[in-house]
């Protein structure tokens, strides 16, 4: 193969090349390193590519002939990223003085992966242990109660029935994230009314309206036509939207729904059925709204348990949303309340 082929090789390469000579410059780098690194570094000591100790270790233990190929994984500021590094010995007899070939991937989505990963566990992991230790602390105190003490037994039983209650939302809400992410580059089937829907949720919801002190007031078409969509997921969806528009809003307000027709939602084509839900509450501060579609994110911690939240309920409903290629936002205003818009494409 010529020469000439060598630059063309190296820019069809998805990794980050640079080779090196026996004194750690640079002679050759192709586009995607010029991309991740911001500028050409040819002429130059390596070390203007990077300053880690790790990766500058690897490259001269490959240039000292002690190995002939080393690989780290290091975390770079120069490129804001976490870099997978791969030196490799190109012996000591080549024409132009090349000594070592240094391929580098941006590995920051696997890292972020894995630490998404290890969090989601931690959190798992303490959501479940608050109710269990509860539940072991109460199961203690009732074995040691009087038997003729009724009166007590009977407040922690109550008391280890919430915890329960708690841990079966939660492991529900956990299997149903992990079945719509699982799901989530297929197309759902069927075709779906997102009226009927909305009204068997108010329904579900009538009892808890009624202690809350919440009144809905619904403003959909009569004519609304179906969409695509699974229906047991969409229920989830509105479920959960209008059941924390129930919880949050203040007492003695209303949970307004409209549903109407769209032909210009940003990143849908053609025309998308919107569904708007909003509460009279307290509002959301604008620092949380990027976040709360986390998992386990929460405003307030404390209020949401005492509320029976998960701490799930939207990363549900983004998942979901994502699935019908639809779009999700949220706006809020402190002081007087918040708005979920979902759209959904109808063709």
């Amino acid at each position: 193969m010529s020469d000439t082929y060598l630059p063309k090789l190296l820019n069809g390469l998805q990794e980050a090349v640079f080779i090196l000579d026996k004194d750690r410059q640079v002679l050759t780098a192709n586009h995607a390193a010029e991309t991740l690194f911001g500028k050409s570094h040819v002429g130059q000591d390596f070390v203007k590519v990077t300053r880690h100790p790790d990766c500058l270790g690897a490259i001269g233990d490959v240039l000292s002939q002690n190995e002939n190929s080393r690989q780290v994984v290091v975390a770079d500021a120069n490129a804001r990223a976490n870099l997978q590094i791969n030196v490799t010995s190109l012996g000591t007899d080549n024409i132009d003085g090349a000594q070592a070939l240094v391929c580098i991937k941006d590995v920051s989505d696997m890292h972020e992966a894995e630490q998404m990963r290890s969090d989601f566990v931690a959190n798992v992991s303490h959501e479940l242990r608050s109710p269990l230790t509860a539940l072991s602390g109460f199961i203690e105190t009732v074995a040691d109660l009087d038997d003729s003490d009724s009166e007590h037994r009977a407040r922690f039983l109550k008391l280890m029935d919430l915890e329960a209650q708690r841990m079966i939302r939660l492991i529900s809400d956990l299997l149903s994230l992990s079945k719509v992410e699982s799901r989530q580059r297929q197309r759902p089937q069927g075709q779906t009314n997102v009226a009927s829907i909305i009204d068997r949720v108010r329904t579900t919801l009538a009892d808890l309206a009624v202690k809350e002190e919440k009144k809905f007031e619904l403003s959909i078409p009569d004519d609304l036509p179906k969409i695509p969509g699974s229906e047991d997921e969409l229920t989830q969806v509105f479920q959960n939207l209008m059941e924390n528009a129930v919880k949050y809003g203040r007492h003695q307000s209303k949970v307004s729904i409209n549903a109407s027709i769209s032909q210009n939602i940003a990143g849908l084509s053609g025309p998308a059925l919107v569904i708007e839900i909003s509460d009279e509450g307290e509002g959301i501060a604008q620092h949380h709204i990027p976040r709360l579609t986390e998992r386990f994110y929460r405003v307030d911690p404390h209020r949401s348990r005492n509320k029976g939240g998960t701490g799930l309920g939207l990363a549900i409903v983004k998942h979901i949303i994502n699935r019908h290629r639809g779009r999700f936002s949220i706006t809020s205003t402190e002081g007087e309340g918040s708005r979920f818009v979902v759209s959904l494409p109808m063709t």
